[in-house]
């Protein structure tokens, strides 16, 4: 399953730049494919990003979240026929809402690890009344202030309360149940233009939760940030609703969850895949290793104590792990 982000934010607010920046600083050992949605008949971001890492379908004279969705997900198809990229990275117009792409991303069987909605923090106030500016908010489940070295603390924090505001009114919902699409969400800041290595963290392919389960003696690594993780080990004798009983329960700080299950009910092993309260799952053939869940958060060492107490197919080995 190939991970994706989407990136989301109003006209100007520095999406591309931000997008560059990360690229290079984070994931110059990955193949990348990035594609930019252009809103108008002048591709120039996407010229800037041909020249960044890998490769780029760049859709003019419309919006990939409606008018273009098929001939979005066709250009997609085609990138990773041609080009079979690790992590996928979808730039929307500023003029559009992200939420029907990460439908389409999932619809095609690919892992979304997050909506990144880029916010300017310098002239927020200039669009914040745009409906669109909005729903693209309450749309995404990471909100990344950007242009913080033009602001003071002060007007930062101020931002923040207002952004929380305009989250809880605008969060995107299940039409049918009237509950959150994403039931959380995290705030983080660009530095230069650069978002920080922990936005990406716990993105993995299924061959790298595998190891996982075969090397649990090599599990512990150096804190360096409150981005944690920690693994754990499920029973053998366990169905599907024990297992989506556990992602129901899963709290806010834990915001991602990687894992593979065996579980009676179901031929083949399952691949999950949950981030900000969203879970898909992909069926694989011919795993017998151990079940486990990698939960991804913000020291997550109580929470997972929690979860093991509450559900006892849970089994936590003594090492914990954390990316350096």
């Amino acid at each position: 399953m190939i991970s994706s982000f989407v990136i989301t934010g109003f006209l100007g607010v520095g999406k591309t730049t931000m997008l560059t920046n990360s690229v290079k600083e984070n994931f110059s050992d990955k193949k990348i494919a990035i594609i930019v949605n252009e809103f108008g008949d002048i591709g120039v971001d996407s010229k800037i990003l041909k020249n960044v890492h890998s490769e780029v379908l760049e859709i003019s004279e419309g919006c990939i979240c409606c008018q273009l969705a098929q001939e979005f997900e066709a250009g997609v198809r085609e990138i990773i026929e041609k080009y079979d990229p690790e992590m996928i990275f979808v730039e929307t117009s500023g003029a559009s809402e992200p939420f029907p792409i990460f439908l389409s991303l999932q619809n095609m069987g690919i892992s979304v690890d997050g909506v990144i909605c880029v916010v300017d923090s310098k002239n927020f106030d200039t669009y914040k009344e745009n409906s669109t500016a909005k729903y693209q908010l309450g749309g995404s489940n990471i909100i990344i202030l950007n242009k913080t070295d033009l602001v003071t603390e002060e007007e930062l924090k101020a931002l923040e309360i207002e952004l929380i505001e305009l989250k809880e009114e605008y969060n995107i919902k299940n039409t049918m149940t009237d509950k959150p699409i994403f039931k959380n969400y995290v705030i983080h800041k660009a530095k230069q233009g650069i978002v920080a290595k922990e936005v990406f963290e716990g993105v993995y392919k299924v061959e790298e939760v595998a190891e996982f389960a075969k090397n649990v003696t090599h599990l512990g690594h150096t804190l360096k940030d409150s981005i944690t993780q920690k693994v754990a080990y499920l029973k053998e004798d366990i169905n599907f609703n024990d297992v989506d009983e556990i992602l129901k329960n899963v709290p806010e700080s834990i915001y991602r969850v990687k894992g593979i299950v065996k579980v009676k009910d179901v031929p083949n092993a399952i691949f999950i895949n949950y981030s900000f309260g969203d879970a898909s799952f992909e069926e694989l053939f011919d795993y017998e290793d151990k079940s486990l869940l990698i939960f991804i958060g913000e020291n997550v060492e109580k929470e997972v104590t929690e979860l093991t107490k509450k559900f006892d197919i849970l089994n936590v080995p003594k090492f914990s792990i954390t990316k350096s």
